[in-house]
């Protein structure tokens, strides 16, 4: 069963409001494992509300950063995944990008739009593949 890999800051958590419930519940709708990706350090982990969310947290504390491929290949070898046993989706393009070139299916979510049809169509798509 894939994993979903999901971003922290700009998808379920939205600054200065804490954990996105509409996104959580989506994704409880879901029995795979989400892990959810950031670069936080353990300043930015507080102040961010990352100890709160629901599902474990990966973070390299900025070394290197989401924008920068090595990120998600260390990612993948540290939980001992290859990149077609993820979906992830992202706000940042950067970073977006950075997962598509180690392989990984990956969705723009728009943290403005917060379009969670468009998420989940996305998610039902590709956890089938």
């Amino acid at each position: 069963m894939k994993t979903i890999l999901v971003d922290a800051i700009g998808a379920l958590v939205v600054k200065d409001e804490g954990v996105f419930e509409d996104m959580h519940a989506l994704l409880e709708t879901f029995p795979n494992r989400k892990l959810v990706l950031t670069g936080a350090n353990d300043d930015q982990f507080t102040k961010f509300g990352l100890d709160k969310v629901p599902y474990e947290v990966f973070t390299l504390k900025h070394d290197p950063e989401k924008t920068d491929p090595a990120y998600f290949r260390i990612l993948l070898k540290h939980y001992d995944l290859l990149p077609s046993d993820v979906v992830y989706f992202e706000h940042n393009k950067d970073a977006m990008a950075c997962a598509q070139a180690v392989g990984i299916t990956t969705m723009f979510y728009d943290e403005h739009k917060q379009d969670l049809a468009e998420l989940k169509q996305f998610l039902e798509t590709h956890l089938e593949s």
